[in-house]
């Protein structure tokens, strides 16, 4: 058979491989960004609520790490061509290769940006609201009748500022695999049958 060497039977699997690789790695660093993030947005709304609104930038930083995945797995899935009568296979198995590439690329980059994402945004959500409360604590040091609820929140700002120059760096680490992923599939594409 004329082309087999380089077209075989087998060669969608490496394509629908990395289409299912990508979307797995990407959801669970999405799913644990959000899970770590959350922890510390809940630990921090307990004692300063009007902090939640704006300390959603790690969970919401993290969901598009699943983005990512679901935007190469469909390019990548939607390239893989099915046999043709008379032909046989028409994907290649360098065209499988390059998009098992890709999707390993996205999935593994958003895998590491999602812990990244989540541990930074636990911690830094945390701290932005214990930061918050030391100085709502100290400004209403001595006055028997100052309310309890945080309505200044002093220098966290600036901490804040930090925690989200950390998280948008952590963030870029799925966005390159993303954008490496799709100058792969854009690219790297043998036709077999000719």
């Amino acid at each position: 058979m004329v082309g087999y060497e380089t077209c075989p039977s087998w060669a969608p699997v490496l394509g629908y491989l990395g289409a299912s690789l990508c979307i797995v790695f990407s959801n669970w660093g999405a799913a644990w960004g959000t899970w770590c993030s959350g922890i510390g947005l809940c630990s921090m709304g307990v004692n300063h609520p009007g902090g939640i609104i704006k300390n959603l930038v790690a969970i919401i930083m993290a969901g598009v790490l699943g983005i990512y995945g679901l935007i190469v797995a469909i390019i990548i899935a939607g390239s893989v061509t099915s046999p043709k009568d008379g032909v046989g296979n028409t994907y290649s198995e360098y065209t499988g290769w390059a998009h098992l590439a890709a999707g390993l690329c996205c999935g593994l980059c958003c895998l590491a940006a999602g812990g990244a994402t989540g541990v930074a945004g636990e911690y830094g959500i945390k701290a932005t609201g214990l930061r918050a409360e030391l100085n709502h604590a100290k400004k209403n040091r001595g006055f028997g009748g100052a309310s309890n609820e945080v309505t200044d929140e002093g220098d966290a700002g600036k901490l804040y500022i930090g925690s989200v120059t950390i998280l948008s760096f952590s963030g870029a680490i799925g966005l390159y695999g993303f954008i490496l992923a799709l100058i792969i599939t854009s690219s790297n594409y043998y036709p077999c049958g000719n």
